[in-house]
């Protein structure tokens, strides 16, 4: 059995939790969060990694919720691939039910998953090209951007480590200017879920 694991960054966390020392996985490879930037650029890059791996394994994990641009990239990939259900990243681990309820109780919220608390806001600041306009300090463009946000929800997923977890989120809420709040969830279950079902291909 030979899979290949190709995912966002901000997964790798969970990921590697449920599939390090596994055997089974041949190929591990992390793309940068930032391309979800540009959707139409993140789907052709990911069709290009998965496709890379025709012939070198036999299914792979593909570490990605639809995103936008992704509903339809199974039909483009050229080795047998599961991908998480969900709208996004925060959808899948969260849950849908979850996420809707926590999105009611705030709308603006900025959901910190431990590989977006890891991110920070260096993360969000090369993401959006933040320090790329000359005369502009980065923190002139975050305080437009998250004017209308209220908390920052961290979400421990289950992998651990969640002190230092926090301590990032803590941080990237001061800087964002929001409160923080912090919530646990089964956040492993989508993925472990995820693992069996590329598993069942490949026997």
């Amino acid at each position: 059995m030979r899979i290949g694991i190709v995912a966002c960054n901000v997964l790798k966390g969970e990921i590697e939790f449920l599939t390090k020392g596994d055997p089974d996985f041949v190929h591990r490879e992390y793309l940068e969060f930032a391309l979800h930037e540009d959707s139409e650029n993140m789907k052709r890059i990911i069709t290009e990694k998965v496709n890379e791996l025709h012939g070198k394994v036999d299914a792979v994990l593909l570490g990605y919720a639809v995103c936008q641009s992704l509903k339809d990239i199974p039909s483009e990939l050229k080795v047998p691939t599961v991908m998480l259900p969900g709208a996004d990243c925060i959808d899948a681990l969260l849950g849908t039910e979850e996420y809707n309820k926590e999105k009611k109780k705030c709308i603006g919220t900025w959901f910190s998953t431990p590989g977006w608390a890891a991110e920070g806001v260096d993360g969000l600041i090369k993401a959006f090209h933040l320090d790329s306009a000359e005369g502009y300090e980065p923190q002139f463009f975050l305080d437009m951007m998250f004017e209308s946000y209220e908390k920052c929800l961290h979400i421990d997923t289950g992998i651990g480590n969640d002190e230092e977890y926090t301590k990032m989120s803590k941080d990237l809420a001061d800087r964002l200017k929001l409160r923080l709040e912090c919530r646990s969830c089964d956040g492993l279950k989508v993925i472990k879920d995820a693992i069996a079902d590329v598993k069942k291909i490949c026997c």
